[in-house]
């Protein structure tokens, strides 16, 4: 359950962004991985699938990016890195 949370934050940050910029679409999304995040990109990607049915980031492209740095600060996050939005 600790990725429901996750993404329910994230899809909060991306919603942000997308009534930032005055758009209804997200049509991308980048996300990094911290190396001690726990998740893989194919389990966070399917995870992310589920979650966005419904919303304005339906049927975005997703770019998973697993970073290897385990001393990183950021090494426990997912970081949303870029939204792509429809103009």
């Amino acid at each position: 359950m600790h990725e429901l949370s996750l993404l329910k934050n994230l899809l909060h940050k991306i919603r942000t962004i997308a009534e930032e910029n005055n758009s209804n679409k997200v049509i991308g999304v980048k996300v990094k991985l911290g190396a001690l995040a726990h998740i893989s990109p194919d389990h966070f990607r399917g995870h992310f699938d589920q979650a966005v049915k419904g919303t304005i980031a339906e049927g975005a492209k997703l770019e998973v990016e697993a970073l290897t740095d385990m001393s990183d600060p950021h090494a426990q996050e997912i970081i949303l890195d870029s939204v792509e939005v429809a103009e």
